[in-house]
């Protein structure tokens, strides 16, 4: 059967990431939800528009720039495509905040929580305890600057507030400025509590733009303050590191960093009041064109608000407080690991296990060296201290730190001048490949039996962890990730010549059970989807799930497609982005596309295969991108032992499979919910995994029907 050019058969990946963020709005518009979490998803839709602009939109800027009638991978005029996606984009923000303002500040009300946006109906002694705080706290962090030829509009650090303020009169230099900018202090918090004395409900949060605008004037005194408008600019925040010029990745990195601040503006969000020839003015400031400004009622950085759900002490306005199940393991963990692995799925089941087994290593005199990856871990990290520790203890810690973690750059090459501190050997992995794999190596001596042995013999040993997720026992608590923990010989071999390769030289190598990229993963998924379909065409049972956050790379769906063509049935469970077009008559009729959007985000990448009923299983931190199977290293690994593997496919598939608060995605890229949600309605699958989990272990389901 033929089939429509791939070109035409992929869907736009910045449309997808706006339909994404309209699933994760819709559970801010749950009304069965609790009110602080439905706020909670609203600042996430904020902080995930954030990045979207600082990197998709930036980057399409500049192909705009460069190639304005390129087309892209759905057939559209890149000019074309530019207009409908922030089009698309400026209906998302619209209706974002009129459910905060409409439904979400209502409903806050209504439990005791007042958010201040304006000072309107303040008493005098609220107004007082105001003037204070602006005085005391703000004012000596002010820099007001007026606008004149002398000082030009200052370009504004990225997503930072400020202030565009209006003014008449003469000043004492006798200048008649019109127009001045106040930027609000980053170091400030953007929610503080009015104290209870002078507060009227027992949660009355002002927001910082309330202090700025009612007291702005004080800023500019003899003058007259005419406006005050609040606006936010967004910024390229894409780093480039030349890799001709650099000799030291850390340090060519810090200065990159300095600069990240001031990137060209992609995004203008202004208060929806503001004149429009000021708005002009601001606008051809930044240098932007009208669709890329976006008027808001409400406050520009509406992601800041995250901080409500800290300050209020409500736990009937949040979701159940969920405490991880721990493990029980008596004894060394090492002696466990000689006997059977251990599977854990977080965060229904704790993260301490892993931190277990490497504050154990740190210490354990028998333990010789360490060897971990880290990518994101947190700027307070007991994993980074263990390490530390077992470096300061004499161990042999090798550290692959990815310095190029978008957003964690600082925070990593502060780790990594720690561990050099100390004695530990950090290395940046490869340059023009993002080390994305999450792996952990400890290697012990231990004593062979002395049973027919004159002398005692010993061996090195080693014991190995792999994730689906980063080493961030914060995070832990809130994605869905596996951790496999085994002694296993061939997967520690395997993951040996891995670590070998990351800090030796990076030529392909032969394993044994691990995929890895940029070598073997692409070669063995596709290799994989094939033998589903050759098995399909003769008849036989054939099935392929997958579970990633985004699909894009358009030769694995080009073979996702012919699969489905050759009658393999297709399920998957795609949180974000997915460029394949399901339900196509002809093309993909038997490729369903789910998206799971809950409580905890979905993180792990689960590969199944029906194998002719051997049902392999890989479990990754790699989605199906162009990045992650060419441009990065990543490892996916087998789950081996049997009980365990069928843990694997039950939690982390079979019960999203039949989740019936699903999104079910259609054919041209939009998405349904698969069952109104009521009172009545099936838990979700992470619903059922919290009360198995809560409870007593219940008995673990067989493989995956065919």
């Amino acid at each position: 059967m033929n089939t429509v050019k791939s070109k035409l058969n992929l869907l736009n990946r910045e449309l997808g990431v706006i339909e994404f963020n309209r699933r994760v709005l819709a559970q801010a518009q749950n009304q069965k939800a609790p009110i602080l979490e439905r706020l909670k998803f609203i600042c996430i839709v904020a902080s995930n528009l954030d990045e979207f602009f600082e990197i998709r939109i930036a980057v399409l800027k500049e192909q705009l720039r460069k190639y304005p009638k390129s087309k892209t991978v759905d057939g559209q005029v890149l000019a074309d495509a530019y207009l409908n996606i922030v089009s698309e984009a400026q209906a998302l923000v619209e209706t974002k905040y009129n459910l905060f303002k409409k439904d979400i500040i209502p409903k806050l009300n209504n439990e005791g929580i007042h958010l201040y946006f304006n000072h309107n109906n303040w008493t005098s002694s609220q107004l007082r305890w105001a003037k204070t705080y602006f005085q005391k706290d703000l004012v000596p962090l002010l820099t007001p600057i007026v606008l004149d030829p002398a000082h030009p509009f200052p370009k504004v650090i990225n997503k930072s507030l400020n202030f565009f303020v209006t003014l008449e009169g003469k000043d004492d230099f006798g200048r008649t400025p019109k127009l001045a900018v106040v930027q609000a202090p980053r170091s400030i918090p953007r929610v503080i509590q009015m104290p209870s004395r002078i507060s009227p409900s027992p949660y009355s949060l002002v927001i910082l733009s309330t202090f700025m605008q009612a007291f702005v004037h004080e800023l500019f005194p003899g003058m007259a303050v005419t406006g005050c408008y609040q606006f936010r600019v967004t910024r390229n925040s894409d780093l480039f590191v030349s890799d001709d010029d650099i000799s030291d990745l850390r340090e060519s990195l810090k200065g990159e960093l300095s600069t990240r601040h001031l990137g060209d503006a992609v995004r203008l969000e202004i208060s929806s009041d503001i004149p429009e020839h000021l708005m002009k003015y601001l606008r051809r400031s930044c240098e932007l064109n009208q669709e890329d400004c976006y008027r808001v009622d409400g406050p520009v950085n509406l992601n800041r608000l995250m901080q409500v759900a800290d300050i209020v002490e409500r736990p009937d306005l949040k979701f159940p407080t969920h405490i991880p199940k721990q493990l029980t393991i008596n004894g060394s963990i090492f002696e466990h690991l000689k006997k059977e692995d251990i599977l854990l799925h977080h965060p229904y089941e704790s993260f301490d296990p892993v931190l277990n087994l490497l504050r154990e290593a740190s210490k354990d005199p028998d333990v010789l060296a360490i060897k971990q990856t880290i990518y994101r871990t947190g700027s307070v990290s007991p994993v980074m201290d263990a390490l530390i520790e077992a470096a300061k203890n004499g161990k042999e810690v090798t550290v692959i730190v990815e310095l190029l973690a978008r957003f964690d750059e600082e925070t990593n090459i502060s780790w990594a001048a720690k561990l050099e501190e100390v004695g530990a050997h950090v290395v940046y992995g490869v340059v023009k490949h993002k080390c994305h794999a999450k792996m952990m190596m400890i290697v012990r001596k231990e004593q062979l039996s002395t049973k027919g042995r004159k002398k005692p013999e010993f061996i090195l040993k080693r014991y190995i962890h792999l994730g689906t997720g980063n080493y961030h026992p914060r995070t832990a608590k809130l994605y869905t990730d596996f951790g496999l923990m085994t002694s296993n010989i061939s997967l520690c071999e395997d993951a040996h010549k891995i670590f070998m390769q990351l800090t030796g030289t990076s030529r392909s190598i032969k394993l044994k059970a691990l995929w890895n990229s940029p070598f073997t993963m692409f070669d063995n998924i596709v290799r994989s989807i094939r033998a589903e379909a050759k098995a399909a065409k003769a008849g036989k049972p054939a099935r392929i799930v997958a579970k990633v956050n985004a699909l894009l790379e358009p030769l694995i769906i080009t073979e996702l497609y012919k699969a489905s063509q050759a009658g393999v049935k297709i399920d998957l469970i795609v949180r974000g982005v997915c460029a394949l077009k399901p339900k196509v008559k002809g093309l993909s009729e038997n490729i369903n596309v789910r998206s799971i959007i809950g409580q905890f985000l979905e993180h792990h990448r689960i590969y199944y295969f029906h194998a002719n009923g051997k049902e392999t299983l890989y479990l990754s931190s790699a989605d199906w991108m162009d990045r992650n199977l060419f441009r990065r290293v990543e490892v996916a690994f087998p789950v081996l032992d049997k009980t365990l593997k069928q843990k694997a496919i039950h939690e982390g598939l079979n019960e999203l499979l039949k989740d019936k608060s699903a999104w079910i995605m259609n054919s041209n890229g939009t998405y349904r919910q698969s069952k109104i949600l009521t009172q009545n309605a099936q838990p979700s699958g992470q619903q059922n995994l919290l009360l198995k989990y809560s409870a007593t272990a219940q008995p673990v389901k067989r493989k995956l029907k065919t």
